[in-house]
């Protein structure tokens, strides 16, 4: 267990109660999934629990347990959703692991043969694409039942 306190006024905390805006694409009782502003490919799409944890090595094990069948859900529904050949997840804990936003969250990011993600350079998306792109997620999770 890490002893860092979680700070319950992340950026994904605030989202959570709604005090930031997101472009949802799932969200149920245990987890909100949602376009990265930030995107590396077309879908990039983050899962976070609702549950609060810093990390995957701090947060309860049954909220994570409950969280990993969402994930499979919504990685399947942005694979169908934008035809990609691939799926790669990212999740990073700690500093020195990567992480810059301490609240628990999965990267859901499509991939196709050939293509790299793009340079994570801070660039933000502009809300019109990620909306469309959260429409076809919407879509493949509702056919998915």
């Amino acid at each position: 267990m890490s002893t860092t306190v979680y700070d319950d006024n992340n950026i994904f905390a605030k989202i959570l109660r709604g005090e930031i805006p997101c472009t949802k694409v799932y969200e149920d009782d245990v987890a909100l999934a949602f376009m990265d502003i930030m995107p590396r490919a077309d879908g990039h799409v983050l899962v976070i629990p609702k549950a609060p944890g810093r990390n995957l090595l701090d947060i309860d094990a049954a909220a994570l347990s409950q969280m990993m069948p969402r994930v499979q859900k919504v990685a399947r529904a942005v694979k169908k959703a934008v035809n990609a050949d691939g799926i790669t997840l990212h999740q990073y804990s700690e500093s020195a692991g990567g992480q810059v936003i301490f609240h628990l969250h999965f990267h859901i990011l499509p991939r196709w043969a050939g293509v790299e993600l793009r340079p994570h350079t801070g660039e933000m998306a502009k809300p019109e694409n990620l909306e469309t792109l959260a429409v076809k997620i919407r879509a493949a999770l509702n056919e998915a039942g």
